[in-house]
């Protein structure tokens, strides 16, 4: 069964029973345990048949003996935290070192910041952006495409969110409440002059910050929000991952796929949604093509094409790497969000006050979809013009990219080419309150497309 972005386990014989909850991670750490002495026998295999003075390795059979102990190593892997990788990039024409450092820190998140060391002054102050990443599953170097296409020409932090697994009992729980807490709070800490920019599931908890920000009429909102392909009203165009949450319910999702955290890792006892089931369910909605991939893969291995397995490479360890999300966030996320559609209906609350977007109205809002989006359908995103209703219409772009998916909205090709100059136009304007030059600005974004 497909079990999509929210998808879990199969049925347990006392739905909800923490003894038998508990035990989903332990037998997945005993599996991994289990796999050590067939790893490192497979590895002791592919060095040999790898080694150049074996004469079987330069032999048909020989690679193929070697590719196929890749496959199982990368297969039974249990895959890291990336690194960012961006040690450089070119700023005006310059190759400009880049050094990544957290300027803020809580338990769940860290703020970092790509500090562009600059060998000669701009002539003007370029915007500053506030990437919000997904919390749902993967790093936040999954959005690495992302900031290297900002960094050339804007000045950019990210959030960093924990592995839930690694953070102790004792630090407490982290909610949807926490989140928006915490988008706020480094708002604060930027100081303001600041644009932020959500990349799917994070568009709800920033239209809610923003929205409570507005409502105390806090001087630290930010100039614009840019919105990109995020779950704002799940009932325009439903898709899959859609469909599941609200046909099972959050009970279905409580009792199945919550598990506690075993030893030794420093969360034990912490009740999470793991990411081994999160990544179960991204390889299911697309199994045929991760299948073929590493088909393909044993093939470039045997051939020796090394450009096409260093992608290979490059994608799938940053795609395999997943982390742990606390259990009453992502319960809250899933009810809130899909189940209820809480934002939508002016339903939503914050701390036991609702959360009304209609109070925005110093906020520039632009938000973009793609045209193939499978996680967030069509006009889920667009639905965020009709809530922020106080935002002047020439503060407002929306934007479909044409021919891309939903990693296609935030990487690629077509995100650096298409994409990022009409966010980096918008900013610009929005940053400019004069509403004739403002709308002189969208108004030739509009006339691009």
């Amino acid at each position: 069964m497909p079990i999509g972005e929210f998808g879990g386990a199969p049925p347990l014989a006392a739905e909800g029973s923490p003894a038998l909850t508990t035990p989903m991670y332990w037998m997945y750490e005993l599996a991994h345990a289990s796999l050590n002495p067939g790893r490192a026998v497979t590895d002791a295999t592919k060095i040999l048949f790898q080694n150049p003075l074996n004469p079987w390795t330069h032999t048909q059979l020989g690679k193929s003996i070697a590719a196929s102990c890749e496959l199982f190593e990368r297969a039974t892997r249990r895959y890291g935290k990336p690194e960012w990788g961006l040690d450089t990039t070119e700023v005006n024409g310059i190759r400009t070192a880049v050094e990544v450092r957290s300027i803020w820190e809580k338990p769940f998140c860290r703020l970092l910041y790509f500090d562009r060391k600059l060998t000669r002054p701009l002539r003007a102050p370029q915007p500053r952006v506030l990437i919000v990443a997904p919390m749902s599953g993967h790093y936040a170097t999954l959005l690495r495409g992302t900031v290297e296409a900002f960094l050339p020409t804007h000045e950019v932090y990210i959030t960093d969110w924990s592995d839930a697994r690694m953070v102790p009992l004792a630090e407490g729980r982290f909610d949807l409440d926490d989140y928006v807490d915490y988008v706020i709070e480094m708002l604060h800490v930027l100081g303001g002059n600041m644009h932020v920019v959500a990349v799917c599931q994070p568009s709800v908890p920033v239209v809610a910050a923003v929205s409570v920000m507005e409502a105390a009429n806090d001087p630290f909102v930010p100039l614009s929000m840019t919105l990109m392909g995020g779950p704002i009203d799940t009932r325009r165009n439903p898709t899959s991952v859609n469909n599941l949450a609200a046909e099972r319910g959050i009970e279905w999702f409580r009792n199945h796929v919550i598990t506690k955290v075993p030893f030794p890792h420093p969360g034990v006892m912490r009740d999470v949604y793991p990411g081994f089931l999160q990544l179960s369910g991204f390889i299911t909605m697309n199994l045929d093509r991760h299948t073929d991939a590493h088909k393909r893969l044993f093939s470039n291995l045997v051939k020796g094409d090394g450009d096409l397995v260093d992608k290979h490479r490059e994608f799938y360890d940053e795609y395999l790497a997943v982390m742990d999300l606390t259990a009453e966030y992502y319960l809250q996320t899933v009810d809130v969000v899909f189940v209820k559609h809480a934002l939508p209906k002016g339903e939503m609350t914050h701390r036991g006050k609702p959360v009304d977007p209609s109070k925005i109205r110093r906020v520039a809002l632009m938000t973009v979809e793609g045209e193939k989006d499978d996680i967030s359908g069509l006009g889920q995103t667009e639905a965020t013009h009709a809530l922020c209703t106080a935002i002047p219409a020439h503060r407002r772009v929306h934007y479909v990219q044409k021919g891309v998916g939903h990693y296609g909205v935030f990487n690629g090709s077509r995100f650096r080419s298409e994409i990022v100059p009409r966010i980096s136009d918008f900013m610009l304007s929005a940053a400019n309150t004069k509403p004739k030059l403002v709308a002189a600005a969208e108004k030739s974004v509009a006339a691009a497309e």
